[in-house]
Protein backbone atom coordinates (compact mmCIF):
# COMPACT_ATOMS: atom_id res chain seq x y z
CA UNK A 1 0.00 0.00 0.00
CA UNK A 2 1.32 3.28 -0.95
CA UNK A 3 1.49 5.04 2.46
CA UNK A 4 0.18 8.79 1.12
CA UNK A 5 -2.41 10.16 -1.08
CA UNK A 6 -2.30 11.47 -4.28
CA UNK A 7 -4.06 12.83 -7.93
CA UNK A 8 -4.49 10.53 -10.82
CA UNK A 9 -5.09 11.36 -14.34
CA UNK A 10 -5.50 9.52 -17.59
CA UNK A 11 -5.18 11.93 -20.78
CA UNK A 12 -6.27 11.18 -23.98
CA UNK A 13 -3.33 12.94 -25.58
CA UNK A 14 0.51 14.25 -25.27
CA UNK A 15 -0.86 17.86 -25.03
CA UNK A 16 -2.86 17.43 -22.65
CA UNK A 17 -0.51 15.11 -20.09
CA UNK A 18 2.04 17.72 -20.89
CA UNK A 19 -0.29 20.70 -19.98
CA UNK A 20 -1.66 18.64 -17.14
CA UNK A 21 1.94 18.08 -15.82
CA UNK A 22 2.56 22.16 -16.06
CA UNK A 23 -0.50 23.30 -14.26
CA UNK A 24 -0.01 20.76 -11.13
CA UNK A 25 3.95 22.15 -11.11
CA UNK A 26 2.73 25.90 -11.03
CA UNK A 27 0.87 24.70 -8.19
CA UNK A 28 3.64 23.95 -5.96
CA UNK A 29 2.86 19.99 -6.49
CA UNK A 30 4.99 17.31 -7.28
CA UNK A 31 3.45 14.93 -10.91
CA UNK A 32 4.75 12.30 -12.11
CA UNK A 33 4.62 10.66 -15.49
CA UNK A 34 3.22 7.26 -14.98
CA UNK A 35 3.70 4.17 -17.39
CA UNK A 36 3.57 0.65 -16.35
CA UNK A 37 4.15 1.65 -12.45
CA UNK A 38 6.86 -0.72 -11.28
CA UNK A 39 9.05 1.81 -9.91
CA UNK A 40 7.30 4.22 -8.55
CA UNK A 41 5.08 2.05 -6.52
CA UNK A 42 8.04 0.00 -5.45
CA UNK A 43 9.80 3.21 -4.51
CA UNK A 44 6.70 4.93 -2.77
CA UNK A 45 5.60 1.96 -0.87
CA UNK A 46 9.01 2.13 0.94
CA UNK A 47 8.74 5.76 1.64
CA UNK A 48 11.52 6.51 -1.41
CA UNK A 49 9.61 8.40 -3.36
CA UNK A 50 6.72 11.02 -3.14
CA UNK A 51 4.10 12.49 -5.58
CA UNK A 52 0.97 14.78 -5.29
CA UNK A 53 -0.40 13.51 -9.05
CA UNK A 54 0.27 10.76 -11.13
CA UNK A 55 -0.26 11.29 -14.97
CA UNK A 56 -1.25 8.12 -16.89
CA UNK A 57 0.25 7.50 -20.59
CA UNK A 58 -1.50 4.49 -21.39
CA UNK A 59 -4.05 6.34 -22.44
CA UNK A 60 -2.28 8.15 -25.25
CA UNK A 61 -2.25 6.17 -28.66
CA UNK A 62 1.00 7.24 -29.50
CA UNK A 63 2.55 5.95 -26.20
CA UNK A 64 0.80 2.37 -26.74
CA UNK A 65 1.50 1.32 -30.22
CA UNK A 66 3.95 -1.26 -31.50
CA UNK A 67 4.05 -1.46 -35.18
CA UNK A 68 6.03 -1.23 -38.86
CA UNK A 69 5.97 2.13 -40.80
CA UNK A 70 7.32 2.78 -43.77
CA UNK A 71 10.55 1.14 -43.10
CA UNK A 72 10.83 1.87 -39.57
CA UNK A 73 9.66 0.71 -36.31
CA UNK A 74 7.83 2.57 -34.05
CA UNK A 75 7.72 1.20 -30.42
CA UNK A 76 5.76 4.10 -28.10
CA UNK A 77 7.20 4.53 -24.35
CA UNK A 78 4.16 2.79 -22.63
CA UNK A 79 4.65 -0.82 -24.14
CA UNK A 80 5.68 -3.00 -21.48
CA UNK A 81 9.08 -5.52 -22.20
CA UNK A 82 6.80 -8.09 -22.50
CA UNK A 83 4.74 -6.84 -25.57
CA UNK A 84 8.32 -6.24 -27.59
CA UNK A 85 9.68 -10.07 -26.82
CA UNK A 86 6.37 -11.51 -27.68
CA UNK A 87 5.92 -8.90 -31.30
CA UNK A 88 9.36 -10.80 -32.68
CA UNK A 89 9.48 -7.14 -34.27
CA UNK A 90 13.05 -6.21 -33.04
CA UNK A 91 15.40 -9.40 -32.17
CA UNK A 92 17.98 -7.79 -29.96
CA UNK A 93 15.57 -5.58 -28.18
CA UNK A 94 13.25 -8.94 -27.52
CA UNK A 95 16.25 -10.77 -25.91
CA UNK A 96 17.80 -7.66 -23.86
CA UNK A 97 14.01 -7.14 -22.15
CA UNK A 98 13.32 -10.61 -21.84
CA UNK A 99 16.20 -10.69 -19.57
CA UNK A 100 15.44 -7.79 -17.24
CA UNK A 101 13.61 -9.33 -14.59
CA UNK A 102 10.65 -12.08 -14.31
CA UNK A 103 7.71 -12.33 -16.51
CA UNK A 104 5.65 -10.67 -14.22
CA UNK A 105 7.45 -7.66 -14.11
CA UNK A 106 8.04 -7.47 -17.92
CA UNK A 107 4.52 -7.58 -18.27
CA UNK A 108 3.68 -4.24 -16.25
CA UNK A 109 7.34 -2.71 -17.05
CA UNK A 110 7.34 -0.54 -19.85
CA UNK A 111 10.60 0.47 -22.38
CA UNK A 112 9.71 4.36 -21.03
CA UNK A 113 10.39 3.36 -17.43
CA UNK A 114 13.28 1.26 -17.99
CA UNK A 115 14.86 4.25 -19.90
CA UNK A 116 13.67 6.88 -17.92
CA UNK A 117 13.35 5.58 -13.95
CA UNK A 118 15.97 5.87 -11.86
CA UNK A 119 17.79 2.04 -11.63
CA UNK A 120 21.19 2.86 -13.09
CA UNK A 121 21.30 -0.19 -15.87
CA UNK A 122 18.76 0.90 -18.20
CA UNK A 123 19.19 -2.18 -20.24
CA UNK A 124 16.69 -1.56 -22.85
CA UNK A 125 19.02 1.48 -24.38
CA UNK A 126 22.00 -0.78 -25.60
CA UNK A 127 19.61 -1.73 -29.28
CA UNK A 128 18.93 1.49 -29.38
CA UNK A 129 22.27 3.05 -29.09
CA UNK A 130 23.70 0.61 -31.60
CA UNK A 131 21.18 0.46 -34.09
CA UNK A 132 21.01 4.35 -34.54
CA UNK A 133 17.38 4.71 -32.68
CA UNK A 134 15.51 7.97 -32.36
CA UNK A 135 13.17 9.32 -29.59
CA UNK A 136 10.36 11.06 -29.73
CA UNK A 137 10.34 14.24 -27.40
CA UNK A 138 6.75 15.87 -26.92
CA UNK A 139 7.11 19.25 -25.07
CA UNK A 140 5.90 22.69 -25.28
CA UNK A 141 6.84 23.17 -28.97
CA UNK A 142 4.98 20.04 -29.89
CA UNK A 143 7.08 16.98 -30.97
CA UNK A 144 10.93 17.02 -31.74
CA UNK A 145 12.85 13.86 -33.21
CA UNK A 146 16.01 13.42 -31.93
CA UNK A 147 19.03 10.40 -31.59
CA UNK A 148 18.71 8.10 -28.63
CA UNK A 149 22.98 8.78 -28.55
CA UNK A 150 22.73 12.65 -28.45
CA UNK A 151 19.98 13.05 -25.59
CA UNK A 152 21.44 10.31 -23.45
CA UNK A 153 24.18 11.10 -21.34
CA UNK A 154 24.40 8.97 -18.40
CA UNK A 155 20.42 9.57 -18.07
CA UNK A 156 17.67 10.85 -20.97
CA UNK A 157 18.03 14.69 -20.89
CA UNK A 158 14.71 15.96 -21.05
CA UNK A 159 13.52 19.61 -19.86
CA UNK A 160 10.89 19.72 -17.17
CA UNK A 161 7.44 18.26 -18.16
CA UNK A 162 8.98 16.42 -21.94
CA UNK A 163 7.46 13.24 -22.43
CA UNK A 164 9.26 10.44 -24.02
CA UNK A 165 6.38 9.42 -26.57
CA UNK A 166 7.57 7.08 -29.25
CA UNK A 167 11.39 5.44 -30.34
CA UNK A 168 11.57 4.99 -34.38
CA UNK A 169 14.17 2.44 -35.36
CA UNK A 170 15.11 1.92 -39.05
CA UNK A 171 13.74 -1.47 -40.33
CA UNK A 172 16.86 -2.32 -41.46
CA UNK A 173 19.03 -2.51 -38.67
CA UNK A 174 16.38 -5.13 -37.25
CA UNK A 175 17.86 -7.85 -39.58
CA UNK A 176 22.08 -7.48 -38.74
CA UNK A 177 23.35 -10.10 -36.83
CA UNK A 178 23.59 -9.39 -33.56
CA UNK A 179 25.10 -10.70 -29.98
CA UNK A 180 23.37 -10.28 -26.53
CA UNK A 181 25.24 -11.12 -23.07
CA UNK A 182 24.09 -10.64 -19.61
CA UNK A 183 26.48 -11.97 -17.01
CA UNK A 184 24.70 -12.08 -13.61
CA UNK A 185 26.44 -12.43 -9.99
CA UNK A 186 24.04 -15.95 -9.27
CA UNK A 187 20.89 -15.92 -11.20
CA UNK A 188 19.43 -15.29 -14.27
CA UNK A 189 16.80 -12.80 -13.07
CA UNK A 190 19.29 -10.03 -11.60
CA UNK A 191 21.01 -6.77 -11.71
CA UNK A 192 23.79 -7.30 -14.06
CA UNK A 193 27.17 -7.44 -13.63
CA UNK A 194 27.61 -6.80 -17.27
CA UNK A 195 25.22 -6.84 -20.33
CA UNK A 196 26.25 -6.71 -23.50
CA UNK A 197 24.68 -6.12 -26.95
CA UNK A 198 26.41 -5.71 -30.39
CA UNK A 199 25.18 -5.52 -34.00
CA UNK A 200 27.63 -6.14 -36.84
CA UNK A 201 26.79 -3.58 -39.46
CA UNK A 202 28.99 -3.19 -43.31
CA UNK A 203 31.21 -5.38 -41.73
CA UNK A 204 31.84 -2.92 -38.70
CA UNK A 205 30.98 -4.16 -35.15
CA UNK A 206 29.27 -1.27 -32.89
CA UNK A 207 28.76 -2.37 -29.08
CA UNK A 208 27.40 -0.56 -25.97
CA UNK A 209 27.13 -1.98 -22.38
CA UNK A 210 25.64 -1.77 -18.94
CA UNK A 211 26.65 -2.50 -15.94
CA UNK A 212 30.51 -1.45 -16.05
CA UNK A 213 29.69 1.63 -15.18
CA UNK A 214 27.05 3.46 -13.19
CA UNK A 215 24.90 4.43 -16.14
CA UNK A 216 24.78 2.32 -20.37
CA UNK A 217 27.15 3.79 -22.70
CA UNK A 218 28.52 3.48 -26.08
CA UNK A 219 32.00 3.87 -26.58
CA UNK A 220 33.42 5.32 -29.88
CA UNK A 221 36.82 4.64 -28.78
CA UNK A 222 36.38 1.25 -27.63
CA UNK A 223 34.55 0.52 -31.33
CA UNK A 224 37.57 1.91 -32.85
CA UNK A 225 39.88 -0.64 -30.97
CA UNK A 226 37.38 -3.39 -31.80
CA UNK A 227 37.36 -2.45 -35.71
CA UNK A 228 41.05 -1.67 -35.98
CA UNK A 229 43.16 -3.53 -38.73
CA UNK A 230 46.35 -5.45 -38.28
CA UNK A 231 45.52 -6.36 -34.54
CA UNK A 232 44.39 -9.76 -32.86
CA UNK A 233 41.63 -10.23 -30.98
CA UNK A 234 43.84 -10.46 -28.07
CA UNK A 235 45.32 -7.39 -28.72
CA UNK A 236 41.93 -5.70 -28.83
CA UNK A 237 40.72 -6.62 -26.00
CA UNK A 238 43.90 -5.99 -24.41
CA UNK A 239 43.64 -2.28 -25.60
CA UNK A 240 39.68 -2.22 -24.64
CA UNK A 241 40.49 -3.25 -20.83
CA UNK A 242 43.49 -0.75 -20.94
CA UNK A 243 40.75 1.88 -21.64
CA UNK A 244 37.97 1.23 -19.46
CA UNK A 245 39.63 -0.19 -16.28
CA UNK A 246 39.39 2.85 -13.50
CA UNK A 247 36.12 3.18 -14.78
CA UNK A 248 34.47 -0.26 -13.84
CA UNK A 249 31.99 -0.27 -11.23
CA UNK A 250 32.85 -1.52 -7.54
CA UNK A 251 29.60 -2.43 -6.02
CA UNK A 252 27.38 -5.05 -3.98
CA UNK A 253 27.19 -6.66 -7.33
CA UNK A 254 30.47 -7.07 -7.87
CA UNK A 255 34.08 -6.00 -7.49
CA UNK A 256 35.69 -3.65 -10.55
CA UNK A 257 38.38 -6.65 -10.48
CA UNK A 258 35.70 -9.32 -10.86
CA UNK A 259 33.90 -7.13 -13.14
CA UNK A 260 37.11 -6.57 -15.23
CA UNK A 261 37.38 -10.42 -16.09
CA UNK A 262 34.09 -10.80 -16.86
CA UNK A 263 34.06 -7.78 -19.64
CA UNK A 264 37.79 -9.28 -20.96
CA UNK A 265 35.51 -12.90 -21.63
CA UNK A 266 32.58 -11.60 -22.65
CA UNK A 267 34.30 -9.63 -25.44
CA UNK A 268 36.37 -12.70 -26.19
CA UNK A 269 33.11 -14.81 -27.47
CA UNK A 270 31.40 -11.64 -28.49
CA UNK A 271 34.11 -11.07 -31.18
CA UNK A 272 34.51 -14.59 -32.02
CA UNK A 273 30.30 -14.90 -32.50
CA UNK A 274 30.39 -11.85 -34.81
CA UNK A 275 33.67 -12.22 -36.95
CA UNK A 276 32.32 -15.93 -37.88
CA UNK A 277 29.26 -13.82 -40.23
CA UNK A 278 29.94 -11.61 -43.28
Amino acid sequence: MIPFKFEYYKPDTLKEAFDLYDYIKGQGKTPLYYGGGSEIITMSRANNLHMDAVIDLKGIPECCRIEMLDNKLIIGSAVTLSQISESGLFPLLGQTAARIADHTVQCRLTIGGNICGTIIYKETLLPLMICESRAVIYGKNGKREVQINQIFDKKLRLMPGEILSEIITDSNYLSFPYVHVKKTKSDKIAYPLLTVAAIKKDNNIKIAFSGLENHPFRSREIESFINGENMSDDDKINRIIGFQQSKVLDDAEGSSCYRTFVLKNTLENTLKMLEKVK
